[in-house]
């Protein structure tokens, strides 16, 4: 009996432990946390809204986010005032499932029903960053908005090179490599925030999120897993 307890205790254990990895190595899953994935395979209801949402005490306009993300933002729009005396603003921060619908339709119209070219720059309801109250879309104050010329502005290149020092990362990069991961064109304009830690590792890695989640889980899985007791020894059995 107490060989039989001993095995059935470790099996446990070991149940327990990968249960845990697995939660801990899919946080593209966890509508709470950072890492939340948001794309046209990874959809949100129409009913899904984050519990808290607060206006960001900055310039602009559609200025609430999650109130993490909304503290980052305004810290982030006052050290480029600071570091480069240009003003950044907000130009779209949460949009709900309804907002999001009504753009698609729009742009759907505009480009005569081409769903190709519509969801080239518009994501379809439900496919949006914008519904999780943890993207926002940046223009600098006097120039062009939502054009990739926002790139060339000294408040785009500033975001693009200082956004992960506040926790933001350029969502939509360019080039096909990028463009065939993420299905959107360049954005310059588009930053997801994932918190101050996760930033600096998608920023040095230089890659899509979901490039990045696939590492991340990879290693999470790995290192939960060396920690599961694998067999008994015969001094565990005696």
């Amino acid at each position: 009996m107490p060989v039989l307890t001993k095995l059935l205790s470790l099996l446990t254990a070991g149940t327990m432990l990968i249960s845990g990895a697995v939660y801990e190595a899919a946080p593209q899953h966890d509508a709470d946390g950072l890492l939340f994935l948001v794309n046209r395979q990874y959809t949100l209801s129409a009913s899904y809204t984050p519990e808290d949402l607060e206006m960001s005490d900055v310039p602009g306009q559609v200025r609430r986010m999650r109130p993490d993300a909304a503290a980052a933002l305004k810290e982030m729009f006052q050290a480029c005032k600071e570091e480069t005396k240009c003003q950044l603003i907000s130009i779209s921060g949460f949009r709900s499932y309804e907002k999001q619908a009504g753009i698609y339709s729009r742009k759907l119209r505009s480009v005569r029903k081409d769903v190709a070219k519509a969801q080239e720059y518009v994501a379809p309801p439900g496919a949006s960053e914008h519904q999780t109250g943890l993207a926002m879309d940046i223009g600098q104050k006097n120039k062009a908005h939502l054009e990739v010329s926002f790139r060339d502005t000294e408040g785009g290149k500033w975001c693009a090179e200082n956004c992960w020092r506040f926790g933001f990362i350029l969502r939509y990069g360019e080039g096909e490599e990028w463009e065939s991961i993420t299905g959107y064109k360049y954005e310059p304009w588009h930053f997801r925030y994932v918190g101050k830690e996760f930033a600096k590792a998608i920023h040095e890695a230089n890659v899509p999120l979901e490039t990045w989640l696939i590492d991340y889980r990879i290693k999470t899985m790995q290192d939960m897993i060396g920690r599961v007791p694998i067999a008994a020894t015969p001094t565990d059995l005696e």
